[in-house]
């Protein structure tokens, strides 16, 4: 690994930073709200998975039917 001198990294983390396309506030907030919705999505999916398991399981042992 070659060393570096502070100041050379510092410019070179600048220079690298300056390259990123940051995400306009709108980009963020979409993204932001298409994660919640999709978390939504999948906690009634599992949910829904859950209770169907439970409910065949409870039908093949014959307990709480």
């Amino acid at each position: 690994m070659a060393k570096t001198n502070p100041f050379t990294f510092i410019q070179q983390v600048r220079a690298e930073v300056s390259k990123v396309t940051w995400p306009t506030r709108r980009e963020t907030a979409v993204t932001t709200a298409m994660v919640f919705v999709m978390v939504l999505i999948a906690a009634i999916f599992f949910l829904l998975a859950d209770q169907l398991i439970s409910w065949v399981i409870g039908l093949l042992l014959g307990v709480g039917g």
